[in-house]
């Protein structure tokens, strides 16, 4: 009776053991010329989310380097997000129409999307309405194209490039009315280009939210939750300057 009863006792040890947790699958980690959120400085990738994402990182599984981080124009990087596998895409804003087009970690920081203009045109948005007699600049697929077309402006008012910098030629040339674009870009944009932050304003807020990892779908939610507790573990050890290790990262750009 006693030999009967061991394959069956061998089988029920096997199946109690405890198991290593699956190796997680490489991912790729695409990213634009967002500053001071992301970019490019002497070939050297920096940045905000950047340096969260490689310090945060150190925290998982699969620690990121910035060799393995590609930089390229918005558009491209956003549709392959969201077409292949284990793709993470950021700075992105986090929006209701976005919400299911990805998994999620972060926040990476607040954002303000805005309509920027000459002041010495004295353009005034009340309603949107107003945005009708206007000539637009956008990112194509970029979260200010995307909320100028829900506000009910048509595609034949947006003046589409990838390059934010001409969008900055652009603006102060005359060429467009409006940008449409996160505030803080811009304006590094603007200063990039030698031109004075101080001439433009900002005539509508099209958004306040935030900025944050997004993930293909694909990926397995393990890993997303990785890096969202890293990233919230960051947020709570002490910084050598500022009073977390976010901080720090934070007073590093800002």
């Amino acid at each position: 009776m006693i030999h009967r009863l061991r394959p069956a006792l061998l089988l029920l040890l096997c199946l109690t053991m405890p198991v290593s947790a699956e190796p997680p699958v490489p991912l790729s980690y695409l990213t634009e010329a967002y500053p001071p959120y992301n970019y490019s400085d002497d070939n050297i990738l920096r940045g905000i989310a950047v340096d969260l994402l490689i310090s945060a990182s150190q925290h998982t599984r699969q620690p990121v380097s910035r060799g393995e981080i590609r930089l390229q124009p918005w558009p491209r990087a956003y549709r392959t997000a969201l077409n292949k596998a284990n793709t993470v895409l950021f700075s992105t804003t986090r929006t209701e129409e976005r919400e299911k087009l990805f998994k999620w970690a972060g926040p990476i920081a607040t954002t303000r999307v805005v309509l920027l203009a000459r002041k010495s045109q004295r353009i005034r948005i009340e309603s949107p309405a107003d945005l009708q007699r206007y000539r637009i600049g956008t990112v194509p697929d970029d979260i200010g194209e995307q909320l100028v077309l829900a506000m009910g402006a048509s595609a034949t008012q947006l003046k589409h490039s990838s390059n934010a910098s001409a969008l900055a030629q652009q603006l102060q040339a005359g060429r467009i009315d409006l940008w449409a674009y996160e505030e803080n870009v811009a304006h590094w944009f603007l200063r990039n280009a030698k031109l004075n932050p101080d001439d433009f304003e900002s005539v509508y807020l099209l958004k306040q939210g935030e900025l944050w990892y997004a993930f293909n779908p694909q990926v397995n939610d393990a890993q997303v939750s990785e890096l969202q507790q890293a990233i919230d573990q960051l947020r709570q050890l002490p910084g050598r300057v500022g009073k977390t290790r976010y901080d720090d990262i934070l007073l590093d750009y800002l």
